[in-house]
C-alpha cells in the first residue's frame, strides 16, 4: 500500500468515536471523524475516504441514510456500527450497499479486522501479509515459511490470518473466537488446541512467531 487507506468515522458517542479513531490511527490509517451527518457530504468530497464507518443511530440523518449518500456519490466501502442485530435490519443494510456490520459492544481487534477485510476486498490493502519469513496469501488461502508451504486446515488458516493482520497486538481468546469462529460462547480451550497445532506446523520451518501473553492472550510478532 503506497499511501494509507483513508477512513471517515461518523459516531455521536464521543468516547466510542475517540477510541475508534485512536485505534485506527495506530494501525496506520488516515482517519477523519464526525459527530453526526451534518458535514458528511462535504467531508466525502474533501477527505475522499476509502471507507466510511457509520453508527446506525445518529442524530439527524441515520447511518443508513448516510450510507446511501456515500454509495451514490463515491465508491468507498461502508462498515456499519450498530446495536441492532435483527436479521431484517441487516438485510435492509445490505440492500443499501453496506459491506459489513459490527454489533455493539465490540472488541477493537474485531473492528480492525473487519475494516481490514473490507479494504482488502476493495483493493486498498494488499492480499499478501508478510511477517519475518512468514508469507500469507489471503485470497489464495496459502501460506509459507522460509519458502516451505504450510499445510493448514481452513480454521488454522483463518486463525493465522487474523493473528497476522493483528500482528504486534495481544488478542484474547474471546476476540479470537469471535473473529475466527464467529462466536465466543464455546469452550475457549478450542483456541489452545488449534494454536498448538498451528505452532507445530509453523515452528517446523522457523523460530516461534506466535507468543503466549500469560493471563491475556496471544500475539504474533517477529
Amino acid at each position: 500500500m503506497t499511501t494509507p487507506a483513508r477512513i471517515l468515522l461518523v459516531e455521536d458517542d464521543e468516547t466510542i468515536r475517540d477510541a475508534v479513531a485512536t485505534a485506527l490511527t495506530a494501525e496506520g490509517f488516515t482517519v477523519g471523524a464526525l459527530p453526526d451527518g451534518r458535514a458528511f457530504v462535504g467531508e466525502l468530497a474533501s477527505f475522499m475516504p476509502d471507507l466510511v464507518v457509520l453508527d446506525w443511530m445518529l442524530p439527524g440523518a441515520s447511518g443508513i441514510q448516510l450510507a446511501a449518500t456515500a454509495r451514490t456519490t463515491t465508491d468507498c466501502g461502508v462498515l456499519m456500527l450498530t446495536a441492532r442485530d435483527e436479521v431484517d435490519d441487516r438485510l435492509r443494510g445490505f440492500s443499501e450497499g453496506i459491506d459489513d456490520y459490527l454489533v455493539k459492544p465490540f472488541a477493537m481487534a474485531e473492528l480492525i479486522a473487519r475494516v481490514t477485510a473490507v479494504l482488502r476486498r476493495r483493493g486498498r490493502i494488499p492480499a499478501v501479509i508478510e511477517v519475518a519469513d512468514l508469507v500469507i496469501d489471503v485470497d489464495g488461502a496459502r501460506s509459507r515459511r522460509a519458502d516451505a508451504a504450510l499445510e493448514l486446515t481452513a480454521t488454522e488458516f483463518r486463525l493465522l490470518s487474523f493473528l497476522a493482520e493483528s500482528r504486534g497486538r495481544t488478542l484474547s481468546k474471546g476476540q479470537i473466537l469471535t473473529q475466527v469462529w464467529g462466536y465466543d460462547d464455546v469452550d475457549p480451550n478450542v483456541v489452545e488446541v488449534h494454536l498448538s497445532s498451528l505452532r507445530r506446523k509453523m515452528e517446523a520451518n522457523g523460530p516461534r512467531l506466535i507468543h503466549t501473553v500469560r493471563g491475556i492472550g496471544y500475539r504474533l510478532s517477529a
